[in-house]
């Protein structure tokens, strides 16, 4: 069992590492995943464990660390439904990082209304500002002094939580940046407020010039610039936060509110808490699909690239599955709702996402074993270096604020956000791609994957048999063999069948009478259509009823090699024709492969079919290799022997590659595939496209380049700067001020999270997107002498101004399809055209006319 937990008072890598060091203690604690970027925890108790003692026993912990753990209650508790508690906790990301950029401004501006008058009045003499009066002189170096000190106490009570945070967790043991920070400001005010003792015992000893001399020495406007330049860093910080968590904002943000339900034949506008699994739902034009469900009357044109990515709308049908959060462009239809609340589609993305910026990956392990003892260390090194520049003969002034320099320049929390941040960005950025990643370290591993692992039915094909070729004997019509085809094939169970009647009834073709069906084993089948003896089946059906089959013997042959199944048919003792079935490869797998070897990975094909069929699928996509005749239990073997040689993917999206998915070093499922295969894998991509394939791996290299620059920085920022602070550049006459080391320290956090934002801008490179006709188009000959000719579509493509959204590409779509000639509209939004697919050719200003009619226009 799992719980989350939120944490508080965490602000760099040293408290996360604190936090998970004490929650690992307690017994009944299995694993720990602190995420410092989303403040919070997730704990995974022991078997046997008892949650709620475990979940008081990991909050006390947590508090006797120095820092707050509340248990997290889970989303939809209440009834399995998605209620007010499960919106907010999806949404509690998005809440926190807004609430923490607001507070943290609050206190910045309440930081700079102080600090610029103090900065201005300890600093003008040194460049000749204007002054009052009453601040000039020895005589009023006291007032001068005060001044300066009330100035500084708003700033320090404003900021209070650096000294809160930082003194509890250094009185625990576990001192963070809040301790650095708190120190560094509380040497310099205590330093400044025994310059004020000095002031006013030397004005008591009438010392004018001592008086004089320890007024220059106050150092309040360092202690309120440290305070403020990193409260400055903080608020910048926070903004960039917020922003990593756009995502997720974005996808709770699509889940619609409301939803029109049907009670009796009356609509009632309920909130969509409200739906209950079975109730019927109307949607309109122009609004979002509430829940997931089956459309049951009217229909509709969806637009579902918030939940695939594709961009074209689908046309959905009764029958047809909607999703929730797709959006209606036109029509009116009803559907029943199937799944509701925490059990949508939407909020399984969210869930992976959540989860995924949850969880650790590898690397960032180096972080945490540095996050541990980097404080600790600081500290040591700050006193070392006050101690090495006393004993060398400096003043104190020079001492401490090399000391201090050396605690304000360190940030641990440059270390605690590079993996964290990057991540968050990465996912969420392949979340509106359509690419799921379920983990951090499934994100890390993908990138040095060295072989991809594909199975054939269903992802590099289409997983359904369909009609490639109707090869007609001379002098028989195409309509007259598919009307055979359909009649005697009607009858039969078969995959092979069925795809046959699919292709006769979308041509009109229609079954004749049929009597006394009966199946021959290892042929195929036999009946009377309209009282003539027919049959259908294979090459050996013909031969034993000695059926003269001629050249088509030859072409039948053809056809096995291209990894089809030939289907003869024949009446009256004479051969009709063929029609030729097969699983198609789909229309993106061949690029998809070409560039997965263009990134210098292997491709490998598993199939349970015979090598010729896999043979000729090799040879139409590309693949290295092809494994052919694997049984399901054989996968999961061939990706064990596969994965010593190199890090291995596997692709697949039935239930019987589920073990293969699982034993693979990262499991990627076709999102049209099962949800057995989704759960057993790492990767889960929306779309039923293999292009995705290279695009996650992109992804994964991209992000694990953004957080290996983070590292860096962050670590050799530390490396640099802690020695120049501590004075080892004073032979040159470099040293830095606190306020210098402060400003320094704020840089390198808003550094390493701007650069995790511009993952926000990755985009796969990839090939344009191929047509969506099948990679094998249907064949049709009659008493074509040539079986191979194929009629030809003409297309016109027009520019089209002023398309803002996808109701746009509707009305666009629809304008062009109601002119005589046009068979279809492929209107594109983000490359503003619209192509026309002609059954005959139809002049561009009569096109042009239509769009124009419609509301755009047309260059």
């Amino acid at each position: 069992m799992k719980q989350t937990f939120d944490v508080t008072g965490m602000t760099c890598a040293a408290c996360s590492a604190r936090v998970e060091k004490a929650t690992r203690a307690v017994p009944g604690v299995a694993d720990v995943a602190v995420n410092l970027l989303k403040n919070s925890m997730d704990v995974a108790f022991d078997d046997g464990a008892e949650p709620s003692a475990v979940t008081v026993a990991v909050e006390a912990a947590v508090d006797k660390a120095g820092y707050g753990a509340a248990a997290r209650v889970p989303a939809g508790a209440s009834g399995g439904r998605q209620g007010a508690g499960s919106r907010a906790a999806q949404a509690r990301p998005v809440a926190d990082a807004a609430a923490e950029a607001k507070h943290v401004r609050m206190r910045l501006i309440v930081s700079a209304v102080f600090t610029i008058p103090l900065f201005y009045l300890s600093m003008g003499h040194m460049f000749g500002w204007p002054l009052p009066g009453f601040f000039l002189g020895d005589e009023n170096v006291l007032t001068f002094a005060l001044t300066q000190f009330l100035l500084l106490l708003p700033v320090v009570f404003v900021n209070f939580k650096f000294f809160r945070v930082g003194f509890k967790t250094l009185v625990h043991g576990a001192p963070n940046m809040d301790s650095l920070i708190a120190l560094g400001s509380t040497a310099a005010s205590a330093y400044g407020i025994y310059a004020i003792y000095k002031i006013g015992i030397a004005l008591g000893a009438g010392d004018l010039h001592a008086s004089h001399m320890a007024a220059m020495d106050l150092y309040f406007e360092s202690a309120a610039m440290i305070l403020t330049l990193i409260t400055l860093g903080k608020y910048f910080e926070a903004r960039a936060k917020g922003k990593t968590t756009g995502a997720i904002a974005k996808l709770v943000d699509l889940a619609p509110k409301e939803a029109v339900r049907l009670a009796d034949g009356v609509e009632e506008r309920v909130p969509v808490e409200a739906v209950r699994v079975g109730d019927v739902l109307a949607v309109r034009a122009g609004e979002g699909v509430p829940v997931d469900g089956t459309l049951l009357e009217g229909s509709g044109t969806l637009d579902e690239s918030v939940i695939t990515g594709e961009s074209v709308p689908v046309d959905k049908r009764p029958g047809d599955r909607v999703t929730g959060a797709t959006l209606n462009s036109t029509g009116w239809f009803t559907m029943r709702a199937d799944r509701v609340g925490d059990d949508t589609a939407l909020a399984g993305i969210i869930r992976l996402v959540d989860e995924a910026t949850s969880t650790k990956a590898p690397i960032e392990k180096i972080a945490d074993k540095i996050s541990g003892v980097f404080v600790p260390v600081v500290i040591v090194i700050a006193v070392v270096t006050f101690a090495v520049w006393m004993l060398g003969g400096a003043t104190l002034e020079v001492a401490l604020s090399h000391a201090i320099s050396v605690l304000v320049i360190s940030c641990p929390c440059a270390l605690g956000l590079a993996t964290p941040t990057a991540i968050m960005v990465g996912t969420g950025r392949g979340a509106t791609n359509g690419i799921l990643v379920k983990s951090a370290e499934a994100l890390e591993t993908a990138h040095d994957v060295r072989t991809v692992v594909l199975d054939k039915t269903g992802t590099v094909t289409e997983g359904a048999p369909s009609v490639t070729d109707v090869l007609a004997a001379p002098g028989v019509g195409k309509e007259r063999l598919l009307e055979l085809a359909v009649s005697v094939e009607g009858r039969s169970e078969h995959p092979l069948a069925r795809a046959v009647c699919a292709y006769a009834r979308e041509r009109k073709v229609y079954p004749l009478l049929v009597e006394d069906f009966r199946q021959i084993p290892g042929e195929g089948v036999a009946a009377l259509v309209d009282d003539h003896p027919s049959l259908a089946g294979n090459l050996r059906m013909m031969e034993a009823r000695g059926i003269e089959t001629g050249t088509f013997a030859e072409a039948a042959g053809r056809l096995a090699d291209e990894g089809k199944t030939p289907l003869f048919f024949a009446q009256d003792g004479e051969l009709l024709g063929i029609v030729a079935v097969a699983d198609t490869v789909k229309p993106s797998s061949a690029a998809a492969l070409v560039v997965l070897k263009g990134m210098g990975i292997r491709t490998v094909m598993l199939t349970g079919d015979n090598e010729r069929t896999a043979a000729a699928i090799q040879r139409e996509v590309g693949a290295d290799e092809v494994i052919a005749g694997v049984l399901p239990d054989g996968k999961e073997r061939e990706i064990r022997r596969l994965a010593e040689q190199g890090r291995v993917a596997m692709v697949g999206d039935g239930i019987n590659g589920a073990p293969a998915l699982a034993r693979a070093d990262v499991g990627i499922a076709i999102g049209a595939g099962t949800d057995v295969a989704i759960e057993s894998a790492d990767i889960v991509l929306m779309r039923n496209d293999l292009l995705d394939v290279p695009a996650s791996i992109q992804l994964s290299r991209a992000t694990l380049r953004n957080i290996k620059q983070n590292l860096f920085w962050a670590l050799v920022y530390n490396a640099v700067c802690i020695p120049v602070a501590a004075g080892a550049l004073s032979f040159m006459g470099l040293n830095l001020n606190p306020m210098i080391a402060a400003a320094a320290m704020s840089l390198s956090s808003v550094c390493v999270v701007t650069n995790a934002l511009r993952l926000r801008g990755w985009k796969p490179d990839l090939p344009a997107a191929p047509s969506d006709a099948p990679a094998s188009a249907p064949i049709d000959s009659t008493e074509s002498d040539n079986p191979n000719e194929k009629e030809s579509t003409m297309e016109k493509t027009l520019n089209v101004e002023g398309m803002m959204c996808q109701h746009c590409v509707a009305h666009v779509k629809r304008a062009l399809e109601s002119v005589e000639g046009v068979e279809e509209a492929v209107v594109d939004l983000d490359a503003g055209t619209a192509t026309a697919k002609l059954a005959h050719d139809v002049p561009e200003d009569v096109l042009a006319a239509a769009i124009v009619e419609a509301g755009y226009e047309v260059k």
